[in-house]
């Protein structure tokens, strides 16, 4: 099964003649997992670079007057939102799913699924990075508070190595110091993630307003 294992291998080595290195370094007593991983290194050196877009640019992060701050923050505030979410790709990054997961809303659809449901979402990546951009105002609802973090995906794919590029927005939620709460109700949860979706300028949202109003269309036929 072994040897089947390493077959693929082998096959990519015979097109520039790393095949006998590779029976050489079995015959001499490496094992199965030494080669690959041999292999694997070898082809991460010649693939294409990982070049995720630059802040201001198609595919890159909005550009924040404002950027994340290091040290010392408040868990309970908007950064402190920014700063889960920061731990949470690196977790993905080191492949901690289990770790991962448990910075969802615990009793959301993500949160609940088993361990091994929750890892396969990943299973199609080899690597998994993120920038991480500035986070929303907080806004509240009968005692309760949203973030929205903007996150710059990148990585490469499983199956061919192949760098991805997404932008994405985390949404996060915890309870607003209710009086009866718990500390766990009131720490930053990750309650969805989604496409990634500009904030509307002023401009923007009062046009939108107009498109929505319930006169729209009306003005015309109020004169017959």
């Amino acid at each position: 099964m072994k040897a089947l294992l390493l077959t693929p291998l082998l096959l990519v080595a015979a097109c520039d003649g790393r095949e006998e290195s590779a029976i050489d370094n079995l015959a001499n007593g490496a094992n199965v997992a030494q080669v690959e991983n041999s292999f694997r290194a070898e082809a991460m050196a010649v693939m294409e670079p990982l070049d995720p877009p630059a802040p201001g640019t198609p595919g890159g992060l909005p550009i924040d007057p404002a950027p994340l701050a290091e040290g010392s923050i408040d868990p309970d505030s908007a950064p402190g939102a920014a700063q889960v979410v920061q731990g949470y790709y690196g977790l993905l990054e080191e492949k901690r799913f289990e770790d991962a997961q448990a910075l969802w809303n615990p009793r959301g659809e993500i949160g609940t699924q088993d361990d091994a449901h929750f890892a396969a979402r990943f299973r199609g990546f080899s690597e998994i990075h993120a920038n991480v951009g500035a986070p929303s105002e907080p806004e509240g609802a009968a005692g309760s508070l949203y973030v929205i973090v903007p996150v710059q995906l990148y990585g490469r794919i499983a199956a061919n190595g192949k760098p991805f590029y997404a932008l994405r927005q985390v949404t996060l939620h915890r309870v607003n110091d209710v009086p009866g709460s718990t500390a766990e109700q009131r720490r930053w949860h990750i309650e969805r993630i989604g496409a990634y979706a500009p904030p509307i300028q002023a401009a923007d949202a009062s046009n939108a307003m107009e498109a929505i109003s319930m006169t729209d269309g009306m003005a015309g036929k109020s004169k017959k």
